[in-house]
């Protein structure tokens, strides 16, 4: 039985994310909640509250034993760009990206 849960539209780009899930994946859903708690990356937030979703919804959509569960997959694709711009000397300016991201997690019962 697969669980997933996704985050849309998060504020920070893929790149700075990617780190983080590779990490968590394959680990027992305890243990990735512990590597994430005690990170300091915004990443290992967002991919906290993320885990925490498609936890919440194997217990209670599957009833699946918490204890049993292990992160399968983690993707973090790029979202949106939001263009802004910034003026600079002598009247130009400056095209300024801030990224987005989705996440996905899926956890399994290994079955």
């Amino acid at each position: 039985m697969e669980v997933r849960a996704i985050s849309k539209g998060i504020r920070l780009s893929a790149q700075k994310a990617r780190p983080m899930a590779r990490e968590i994946c394959g680990l027992s859903v305890e243990k990735a909640i512990e590597l994430l708690q005690f990170n300091v990356n915004k990443g290992s937030k967002c991919l906290l509250k993320t885990l925490d979703s498609a936890v919440a919804n194997a217990e209670t959509n599957e009833n699946a034993d918490i204890d049993e569960l292990k992160v399968q997959e983690v993707w973090v694709n790029e979202g949106a760009t939001l263009k802004r711009v910034r003026a600079r000397s002598q009247g130009r300016r400056d095209m300024i990206s801030k990224r987005t991201c989705h996440i996905t997690v899926v956890v399994s019962d290994g079955e």
